[in-house]
């Protein structure tokens, strides 16, 4: 899982801009996450649910507004699926791509946060991304 200003998944490929960054801000800015998922050869042909959350430094959900008043966790859901092309020997692990390209998102300023991403409700360490934003200039 890496951090990039954009990301595209093309062809079972990476296209990233901007990749491996920590700090950003504290004005809100495009990203997004690049992801390369290994699926073990006994899990290809079945559909896997993905969940990526924002959390906060003390492992809570990171909660944004998305209304006047109203805040909700940010969090982003999907299936995927891999497939085992022709003639692939036995055993292999397939890889799966996915490019997830983020519109500005108001975090504070001066705060760290954590992209956890599960796969079938389960997680490992090595599985998130941490980040900063600057803290604001005082004006």
């Amino acid at each position: 899982m890496l951090l990039a200003d954009a990301a595209q998944a093309i062809n079972g490929k990476l296209y990233i801009l901007g990749g491996g960054w920590s700090v950003t801000g504290p004005e809100p800015n495009v990203s997004a996450i690049a992801l390369k998922i290994e699926v073990p050869w006994d899990e290809a042909n079945r559909r896997h649910t993905l969940l990526l959350e924002l959390l906060d430094a003390d492992g809570h959900k990171a909660m944004l507004p998305v209304a006047e008043g109203e805040v909700r966790a940010m969090e982003i859901k999907g299936d995927f699926e891999v497939g085992r092309p022709p003639g692939l020997t036995p055993g292999t692990p397939l890889d799966a791509a996915l490019a997830i390209n983020l519109n500005p998102m108001p975090l504070e300023s001066g705060r760290r946060y954590v992209w956890r991403l599960s796969i079938n409700g389960r997680s490992e360490d090595d599985w998130q991304v941490a980040f900063s934003t600057r803290p604001a200039s005082p004006s």
